[in-house]
């Protein structure tokens, strides 16, 4: 088998600090399919440039797709590339409509440091759900902002999906999650889906910015097994600048969930210029710090992939000069918070 590189593992997050066995199981999926899954994304890039139908805009296709041998279901099932039509799901289908989801499901690791995160709370299933009420500077998915972006789908049609993917998610410890847009803009949809879930055996996540978090009873939170919390910056004035709403609701949820002592991992936008004060870094990792219930901090880098949805969505995009942070930057990021007590990645 021809292994990849130490420079092309180092993309997806295999280096030094991973397991020698986990790299070894990723070696095999990762020469197999890394040459064949950029090709996907580019054609995927391509294709949905000149797709004049905004209301489909995620990949069917996850090309990391778990773990496993490259001729294993869980990758064969859903390891081809395609774009749904609006309204093919559900296909053939009279029902009742509970949700709309911007992306359908597909088996596969959050975010691209995939081999540690795997370590850390298994391969997923990710659903990314529409509608989002946040306006950030630097969001990559702005066609999930509003409602009519998305596949309408009801939790039963949602549910059928996961369960294919049952059996390999309990012998990988993954499960679901549930990110967005916003998902608790549609709490309803994402509670039942999270209990179908629950009823599976899996392990449950939710990726959100926490302003609806008071929709949520403390019945609701016991279906979710891990909040991802997206806290963008420090400051009300700031964070209105950057998002367009208020901080103290993210707040009030974070402290809501410390108080009960549910687990959290936090997660930051690193863009430079905007989000990199130091002094603001250094109250964010404070009050994580104090809460008490943060597992894990993720310092994500800035990028410009979803510069051109912006452009094609005639919205006015104000970063296109802004440059993605170094490796050093990044990681001075992370040592501010490392410096309170808290693993940062």
């Amino acid at each position: 088998m021809n292994y990849l590189s130490p420079s092309e593992y180092a993309l997806y997050g295999v280096d030094a600090t991973t397991p020698p066995a986990l790299v070894g199981s990723a070696s095999a999926l990762i020469d197999a399919h890394c040459r064949r899954a950029t090709l996907a994304v580019a054609q995927y890039e391509e294709r949905i440039r000149m797709m004049p139908d905004r209301n489909v805009v995620r990949l069917t296709y996850l090309p990391l797709t778990a773990l496993a041998p490259a001729t294993s279901p869980l990758v064969s099932a859903r390891g081809r590339f395609s774009i749904p039509r609006r309204g093919e799901w559900p296909r053939g289908q009279s029902v009742e409509l509970n949700g709309k989801i911007c992306g359908v499901i597909g088996l596969g690791a959050i975010g691209t440091r995939f081999a540690r995160l795997a370590a850390a709370i298994g391969m997923r299933v990710v659903a990314w759900t529409t509608g989002c009420h946040w306006r950030c500077l630097y969001c990559h998915n702005p066609d999930t902002w509003t409602m009519t972006n998305g596949i309408p789908v009801t939790v039963a049609r949602a549910t059928e999906e996961l369960r294919k993917y049952r059996s390999g998610l309990q012998i990988m410890s993954g499960g679901l999650t549930i990110s967005g847009g916003e998902p608790l803009m549609q709490h309803r949809l994402v509670l039942k889906f999270l209990g179908a879930a629950k009823q599976m055996g899996l392990h449950t996540t939710v990726e959100t910015n926490g302003y609806f978090g008071d929709r949520l009873t403390d019945q609701d939170l016991d279906s979710i097994d891990l909040v991802m919390l997206g806290i963008k910056t420090w400051g009300n004035a700031r964070h209105r600048q950057l998002t367009g709403m208020d901080i103290e609701p993210t707040l009030a949820f974070a402290r809501r969930l410390a108080t009960q002592r549910r687990k959290m991992w936090l997660r930051f936008v690193l863009v430079p210029g905007l989000t990199d004060d130091p002094d603001d870094l250094s109250n964010i990792a404070k009050f994580a710090a104090d809460l008490g219930n943060v597992e894990r901090v993720e310092v994500l880098p800035f990028h410009q992939l979803g510069k051109f949805k912006w452009k094609q969505l005639g919205l006015q995009y104000t970063l296109e000069n802004v440059h993605p942070p170094t490796a050093e930057q990044a990681e001075q990021a992370c040592a501010i918070f490392r410096a309170e007590g808290l693993k940062a990645y």
